[in-house]
């Protein structure tokens, strides 16, 4: 009985696989990541936005502490009827939530009430100042022109802007 148990016990140890060590470290991994997030954001109890993404993950060790939204986002900022009065939309996001800033990566597309475009790699928006911003390339097609800027500023809804660094074809009546 002895040698049986003997025998046992070692091959128990023999099958036992080597685990890797703990993450120790929580500021680089998130505490929550939920997937196919369509969420409503209110001010003042009146709905303002609209946030649809694939994933949120949410680091709240980092500092600053932040959520990512890496696999795509759609922003929509709402009038007091619910309609649409622009829309951003990245590849990758990441939203300082105790700064109320946004900056979102890749392949960001915007457009405002007016239906102009505004295409960039990069673009912050800091809804505490009710700016939103770029210092990188940025195109904007208008209904008969297009313009193209190194840098950019502009209100929440991309209604009131200005474009540093332009150039672009721009119509000239004679």
């Amino acid at each position: 009985m002895a040698v049986a148990l003997s025998f046992l016990c070692s091959s128990c140890r023999k099958n036992t696989k080597q685990l890797g060590e703990a993450i120790t470290n929580r500021d680089s991994v998130s505490v929550m990541t939920t997937v196919g997030v369509n969420m409503l954001i209110s001010e003042e109890g009146v709905i303002r936005y609209k946030v649809d993404a694939e994933e949120w993950k949410v680091f709240d060790q980092m500092n600053p502490k932040f959520y990512a939204l890496e696999k795509g986002v759609k922003l929509e900022l709402l009038d007091s009827l619910k309609q649409v009065e622009s829309m951003i939309e990245a590849d990758t996001a990441y939203n300082f939530y105790e700064k109320d800033l946004w900056e979102l990566r890749h392949n960001v597309h915007a457009e405002n009430i007016k239906k102009e475009k505004f295409d960039t790699q990069l673009l912050f928006w800091d809804n505490s100042k009710g700016l939103i911003y770029s210092d990188s390339l940025i195109r904007i097609e208008q209904d008969k022109q297009v313009i193209i800027g190194h840098g950019f500023e502009s209100n929440n809804n991309l209604t009131d802007y200005t474009i540093r660094h332009t150039e672009g074809v721009f119509p000239i009546q004679e």
